[in-house]
C-alpha cells in the first residue's frame, strides 16, 4: 500500500508540481489550500490517514504554527503524526519556534525536490516498524521507554512527545553511559543523506527535557557535555 501524504498548501502551482514528483516516488497524496482545510480532512477521518502532514509555514487563514499546534492537540493518533514543515523565511528563529510547537523538521523555500523527497522518506522511515530482535521496553528508574508502542512515560505519568523526539531520546537511551556528538546523533535518527540543521537538536532536547525531568534546568537523564554533544545518564532515580 502506498504511504499517504497531506499538503497544506496555498500555492496550488507549488503543490501541484510536488504532488507529481512525489506521486512519481510512490506516494498518494492529498491537499488542502489552508489550516482549517487541512484540519478538517483530519479531524473528519479522511481515509486513508496521512502518514505525514507538509505544512506551509504562510497560510491565508492561520500559520502553520497554529496548525501544528492545533494537530498535536488532536486525540490519539492523530496528534503524532510526522510534519515537515515548509516555508519562504530562512530565518533560523523560525525554524526554533517551528520545532518548538511539534515540528519534526524543516526545509526552507526554495527547495530541490529531491531534498523533500529524502526528507520526507527519511522521517517515515524513522515511523517505520523495528524489525531487528530487541527488549521492547527500556527501563531506567521511573522512566519507561516502550519501542514497540513508541511511548514515553515517568511513573504513570505519559510524556507528551513528537515522533522525532521519540527518536532522539531512543538514541540517547540505547547508547546510555555513551556521550554522542550532535552529528552521531542526527546520523542514528536520520541517515547519512541529510544535511540537518545542527541547532535543532538543541530544542528537541529541550523539549524532551521538560517532559522527563524532575526539573528541567538541572537534568539528571540527559546531560549536555560542553563542546561535544549529549549523553544519557545510566544512574537514574
Amino acid at each position: 500500500m502506498k504511504q499517504q501524504l497531506l499538503m497544506i498548501e496555498d500555492d496550488t502551482r507549488l503543490a501541484s508540481m510536488v504532488g507529481e514528483y512525489l506521486s512519481q516516488s510512490g506516494f498518494d497524496m492529498a491537499y488542502a489550500v489552508d489550516g482549517h482545510s487541512g484540519l478538517n480532512q483530519l479531524q473528519g477521518g479522511c481515509d486513508p490517514q496521512p502518514d505525514l502532514v507538509l505544512l506551509d509555514l504562510m497560510l491565508p487563514d492561520m500559520d502553520g504554527l497554529e496548525v501544528c499546534r492545533r494537530i498535536r492537540a488532536l486525540p490519539g493518533a492523530l496528534a503524532q503524526l510526522p510534519i515537515l514543515m515548509l516555508t519562504a523565511k530562512g530565518d533560523p528563529m523560525d525554524r526554533i519556534v517551528g520545532l518548538e510547537m511539534g515540528a519534526d523538521d524543516y526545509l526552507p523555500k526554495p527547495f530541490e525536490p529531491r531534498e523533500l523527497l529524502a526528507r520526507v522518506r527519511a522521517i517515515l522511515r524513522r515511523r517505520a516498524p523495528d524489525v531487528t530482535p530487541t527488549t521492547q521496553r527500556l527501563r531506567f528508574g521511573s522512566l519507561e521507554i516502550d519501542r514497540d508502542a513508541r511511548t514515553v512515560s515517568v511513573g504513570d505519568v505519559n510524556c507528551d512527545l513528537t515522533a522525532y523526539q521519540f527518536d532522539l531520546l531512543l538514541v540517547l537511551a540505547e547508547r546510555s553511559g555513551r556521550v554522542l556528538s550532535r552529528d552521531q546523533i542526527m546520523e542514528a535518527v536520520r541517515g547519512r543523506e541529510l544535511e540537518a540543521f545542527d541547532r535543532s537538536i538543541d530544542v528537541h532536547m529541550g523539549r524532551i527535557r521538560s517532559a522527563i525531568e524532575v526539573d528541567a534546568k538541572n537534568p539528571k537523564r540527559i546531560l549536555t557535555v560542553r563542546g561535544v554533544g549529549y549523553v544519557f545518564a545510566k544512574q537514574q532515580d
